[in-house]
């Protein structure tokens, strides 16, 4: 099984559906992951009932951070605000279906950290992002 996974981050991170930049956007935050140098951006526009319509990544890193950006940008299409904050790092690594070690797995949750960044408010921020 994690063959078919691999093949499918592998494919993510060469053929990426969701990469690109919205402009005009709702939300919006590009962070990095110093240790290895991956990059994320992403963009987000919801509707008047904070429903996501639109989102995407743009960016450069290794295989798993640029699948798990382009996983999580299709899979929150369609969920409302509330539904993107309560994502986990959990949902991510379900959405990958491999294990990671400790430094695979900083790659794989930048995504995340990067949309919660950009859909929070700069006070409730760090509390959050404490708990990725």
């Amino acid at each position: 099984m994690d063959d078919l996974y691999r093949e499918q981050i592998i494919d993510r991170y060469k053929y990426p559906v969701m990469k690109g930049t919205l402009e005009p956007n709702d939300f919006s935050y590009e962070d990095d992951n110093p240790l290895c140098g991956d990059r994320i951006r992403i963009d987000v526009r919801v509707d008047d009932d904070e429903i996501v319509t639109e989102a995407a990544f743009n960016g450069t890193g290794c295989a798993i951070s640029q699948a798990s950006a382009d996983l999580l940008m299709e899979s929150i299409v369609g969920k409302n605000l509330n539904e993107v904050k309560g994502l986990t790092k959990e949902d991510i690594l379900e959405m990958l279906g491999i294990q990671l070690g400790p430094v695979r797995l900083k790659c794989a949750l930048l995504s995340l950290k990067v949309l919660k960044a950009s859909v929070y408010g700069l006070d409730e921020l760090e509390e959050e992002l404490a708990q990725i």
